[in-house]
């Protein structure tokens, strides 16, 4: 653990949660004591703090001229947060709150989360509904109860066939994920292999451009070991849920707030039929269908202002 005798140091300010565990931040944008609008970003996989999508090309006047103020966080086990061997989809939106609450964002505040991070706004949907959120191509897991076997099947052959054995490995034998994801005697998960078959043309576009660029940053977000980060994510999101999105019901009916759920056409990562199937049966979120977008969409040019002003402003 970070901090730890042997360990890595810490080198972020953190909060202490209730249990004791630390939650590693960082803050973007304009000073939170003076900002019209506080977002908490929710990083996706393999990232941390640091990997903040749409701060990454959001333009300054646009932060300027809305007051925006984001705080971005090492989920448990990333980065120089620690470690939650009891995490759940619910425990992800009790440490956000906690998060809120300890920063003194108020009452109210927004939730984006991107990719596998998805997972904890609808977690805050379904336990922390007064709070205002979007979701940016958002994680599904291929076992929530209230979807048509169709449309699951459907979804779920989109991916390789060595990555629907590590799904299956996730949710039937947890126990397994780090010993699939680490042997060689079977295909590991495409993305924790940095195969470039699961990327669209566009995200291979973006991403050549990011690592070009001489400010990107990179963050180490594994030195705490790969099981409690990028294992645990495929343990608790591929896992058994005690909610899917269709038992939400609308948690903004007076109009004081919106959900938001951005998803790329394109998008080989996490297949689009699921997102579209929830956008039918629940018409109170806002859903954009970016043409041509695949998983890395965000960091499009212009995108994030976009996503921003539409979330902050209802600008279409």
């Amino acid at each position: 653990m970070c901090g730890s005798p042997n360990g890595p140091p810490v080198t972020a300010p953190r909060i202490r949660l209730k249990d004791g565990r630390h939650l590693a931040y960082k803050e973007h944008g304009v000073p939170r004591d003076v900002a019209k609008y506080k977002i908490i970003y929710v990083h996706g996989f393999r990232s941390g703090r640091h990997n903040v999508i749409v701060a990454a090309t959001l333009s300054p006047e646009v932060i300027e001229e809305l007051g925006v103020y984001i705080v971005s966080f090492d989920r448990p086990g990333y980065g120089e947060s620690d470690p939650n061997p009891k995490q759940t989809v619910k425990s992800m939106a009790m440490d956000i709150e906690e998060l809120a609450d300890l920063l003194g964002l108020g009452s109210k505040f927004y939730v984006i989360g991107y990719s596998i991070g998805g997972q904890a706004v609808w977690s805050c949907l379904k336990y922390i509904p007064n709070r205002l959120a979007t979701l940016l191509a958002p994680a599904v897991t291929y076992w929530w109860p209230n979807f048509p076997a169709n449309v699951l099947n459907e979804a779920f052959n989109q991916k390789s066939r060595k990555d629907q054995w590590v799904i299956r490995v996730a949710h039937y034998a947890p126990w397994l994920v780090y010993w699939w994801n680490t042997q060689e005697l079977f295909p590991a998960s495409s993305v924790l292999a940095n195969n470039s078959d699961v990327l669209s043309s566009q995200d291979k576009e973006i991403t050549s451009r990011i690592y070009s660029r001489k400010d990107s940053v990179s963050q180490p977000v594994t030195e705490q070991g790969e099981f409690e980060s990028l294992h645990r994510d495929l343990i608790v999101t591929q896992g058994a849920w005690e909610f899917d999105p269709l038992d939400l019901g609308n948690p903004f009916a007076n109009n004081k707030g919106f959900v938001h759920l951005w998803h790329g056409d394109e998008d080989k990562i996490v297949p689009i039929t699921m997102n579209r199937y929830i956008a039918e049966q629940l018409p109170w979120i806002w859903y954009h269908e970016v043409s041509g977008g695949g998983h890395f969409f965000p960091l499009a040019d212009g995108m994030s202002n976009a996503i921003i002003k539409a979330l902050l402003v209802g600008e279409k």
